[in-house]
């Protein structure tokens, strides 16, 4: 059986299919217009007809399609074991849900020469939803900026840099730096002055904010940088000899899979972790259990960045006073892998 429309329901009614929209969609203000008997007219209509309106076309004649686009920059769904935009995507469906709102995920966008997913093309769905939330671990600058030129309504996960003055990115992020910051001062409570960082120190938002976090915590008389090896993926075989070289007590990586192969170079070099080197990791997207060690570092709220997220787009869109900027704080994991340093004299060579 053909399903009833509006414009069946204004022909059996006598009126027209305005006068049919006003009596669904309307305000009160509206209904108020339309006079009594005509109002009982057409819901008479309704019910002998069994009509049931047609929910995206309500939403959209109240100015709302209650879609939410997601876009990633990267991969959603990766095919590595430590999936990064997991816990993202939990956070953005659960707080979407709670508010009605239904899910676009975007995955049709071109390419760059350089194979970086672009946000506008030729083909570009964007304007299908109401708003989009944003994820990657490094944007396009230039996009940034035009989602802000024409006042598309969108939320970042992560913090990120405002792509022209006073043009301000709306994000919720985390607190890498504050926590960073804390864990080297977590250091230096315990006696460590020497210190060293594995992993570059610019680039994408997280990744400098890891920098400037740790090299804030180093501003004080005790704590001295001895080395810093400005890239990711070097050997073990490599690293282990230039920072016993250092004299450092105490070595950052800014990623997990540098450091567990690492650890366990510097154990098959008869070195104790802690004690003769102690090592911390900056945050990462794999769980500790997965590690097979309890690494000292600290967690990254994703699904409760993606929920705030979601949430601060929803309130712009429903016209509430959304917060623009926010960063969550990050908890220290204390984990096994920092201890006080051994005596000079006593450390193994």
């Amino acid at each position: 059986m053909a399903r009833i429309t509006q414009k069946e329901i204004a022909r059996l009614a006598g009126v027209s299919q305005a006068t049919v929209s006003f009596v669904l969609n309307g305000s009160a203000g509206d209904h108020m217009r339309i006079p009594t008997e005509t109002r009982e007219r057409i819901a008479k209509v309704i019910e002998e007809t069994g009509y049931v309106a047609n929910p995206v076309a309500r939403r959209m004649a109240k100015g709302r399609n209650k879609i939410l686009g997601v876009f990633t920059y990267e991969a959603a769904f990766p095919r590595a074991l430590a999936d990064f935009f997991a816990p993202f995507l939990f956070g953005i469906e659960v707080a979407a849900q709670s508010k009605g709102y239904d899910l676009l995920l975007m995955t049709s966008a071109a390419r760059t020469e350089d194979g970086r997913k672009q946000l506008f093309d030729g083909a570009n769905r964007l304007k299908l939803a109401d708003g989009c939330l944003l994820l990657g671990r490094q944007f396009d600058s230039a996009e940034l900026a035009r989602l802000l030129k024409e006042e598309f309504p969108f939320v970042a996960v992560g913090r990120r840099d405002d792509p022209t003055p006073g043009a301000a990115v709306p994000y919720v992020g985390a607190d890498y730096a504050a926590a960073t910051q804390s864990l080297v001062a977590l250091a230096q409570s315990l006696g460590h002055q020497r210190f060293a960082f594995v992993g570059v120190a610019s680039g994408a938002e997280s990744i400098a904010d890891r920098w400037s976090g740790f090299r804030d915590g180093l501003a004080t008389e005790s704590a001295e940088l001895v080395l810093h090896i400005d890239e990711e993926g070097v050997a073990p075989e490599k690293l282990l000899p230039a920072l016993q070289s250092s004299g450092a007590t105490v070595v950052y990586f800014t990623e997990l899979a540098d450091a567990i192969p690492f650890r366990r170079a510097a154990l098959d070099a008869g070195l104790s972790v802690p004690g003769d080197l102690s090592i911390i990791v900056l945050g990462s997207h794999i769980r500790p259990g997965d590690t097979g060690t309890d690494f000292t570092t600290y967690t990254i709220p994703r699904e409760q960045m993606a929920q705030q997220a979601t949430l601060a787009l929803i309130a712009r869109l429903e016209g509430q006073d959304g917060t623009a900027q926010t960063l969550l704080p990050c908890d220290i994991v204390e984990g096994e892998t920092l201890g006080s340093p051994l005596p000079r004299e006593t450390t193994k060579k």
